[in-house]
């Protein structure tokens, strides 16, 4: 099997035994990104809203490093803490996407996250159609 381990700065370092992604018979798996800046490494403030734009903008970075862009997600996974904070992911997909389709996506509450964090997403994308 022929896999390609994807790592970029512009994403936050794996803070465990994992990578940052990976790309295998033309699907790209990203481990899950919570709302770390990663030039900082710090989480970002302002609750989940600014924490699930900040990890779709690690996921876009990932995605830039393996020569990809959001149009190529397929499906995104989110982890909160909160559910009542689903309003807020939701309005930080619409201004990430702006016009374009939006991925398949599921929500998931959990009852924590790394970090302390309140929001979790992983991403599935694929290269070309």
């Amino acid at each position: 099997m022929s896999r390609r381990i994807i790592h970029t700065p512009d994403a936050p370092a794996a803070i465990g035994t994992y990578s940052q992604a990976v790309l295998t018979k033309g699907i790209l798996y990203t481990s899950g990104q919570v709302g770390i800046d990663p030039h900082t490494g710090h989480m970002v403030e302002g609750g989940i809203k600014a924490e699930t734009f900040r990890s779709l903008q690690n996921i876009e970075a990932i995605l830039k490093a393996a020569g990809l862009t959001k149009m190529n997600i397929i499906k995104l996974t989110v982890f909160v803490t909160d559910l009542r904070g689903f309003s807020y992911v939701n309005e930080s997909f619409e201004t990430f996407f702006g016009h374009i389709d939006f991925p398949a996506r599921s929500t998931v509450e959990v009852s924590a996250l790394p970090l302390g964090a309140k929001v979790e997403i992983e991403c599935v994308a694929t290269v070309g159609e």
